[in-house]
């Protein structure tokens, strides 16, 4: 019998208004969106979102799809790798 974890958080999907706009071109409306658009994702890209000042992924989780511990540990994220494991540990907690 496989121990299916009890409880999983439905995937929020943000509206149009609050995708994520890339500065790469890529929109993004979900977590499992963000995980994907981090698979590709340049240094220079992530940059521009990240710095020391500001992490535009960590506020969007946030604000937009209410997960304030994803948010918490991709702030501590300073690569597109790192921001993927992060993005890719919280997702086990939700249906996809």
């Amino acid at each position: 019998t496989s121990a299916k974890p009890k409880n999983k958080k439905p995937l929020v999907l943000a509206s149009n208004e609050k995708s994520f706009w890339v500065t790469n071109g890529a929109v993004l409306n979900s977590l499992l969106a963000l995980r994907d658009a981090l698979d590709e994702m340049e240094k220079e890209v992530y940059s521009y979102h990240v710095s020391k000042e500001h992490n535009d992924f960590a506020n969007w989780v946030d604000i937009v799809l209410c997960d304030q511990e994803c948010a918490a540990e991709l702030k501590r994220a300073h690569t597109p790798v790192k921001a993927k494991t992060v993005v890719t540990r919280h997702l086990k907690v939700y249906s996809v």
